[in-house]
């Protein structure tokens, strides 16, 4: 079986593991600039800006905290519709295996 990761674009060719990301956060409030610092001191924090302004805070389920220069909001529309698509490839890949399993079992009865 193949593995079916989905890439989530977070600016200027940078992109993690969509279904590893936990939060996508705004990056001006005291508890998140806390945050930042907290992962800078521990090695946990990935710099994605490009030296640009950090625009929005990703973490993830191994606890590393990226730092985007992309909008929040953009990134969260972004997971979204590939969560979307993911889903709805899913459905209709059930329905495809559904679809396969159904002349077998005629076939087996006929006989």
């Amino acid at each position: 079986m193949s593995c079916k990761c989905r890439l989530l674009n977070i600016g200027f060719g940078n992109s993690v593991v969509a279904e590893r990301v936990i939060a996508i956060v705004n990056p001006n409030s005291a508890p998140m600039k806390r945050l930042r610092e907290e992962a800078k001191e521990s090695k946990r924090l990935i710099d994605a800006t490009q030296g640009r302004r950090t625009r929005s805070i990703i973490i993830t389920d191994s606890n590393h905290v990226i730092l985007s220069a992309i909008q929040a909001e953009t990134i969260a529309q972004r997971l979204t519709s590939d969560l979307l698509k993911m889903h709805e490839e899913c459905a209709e890949a059930q329905k495809n295996e559904e679809e396969e399993k159904t002349p077998s079992r005629k076939r087996k009865k006929s006989s």
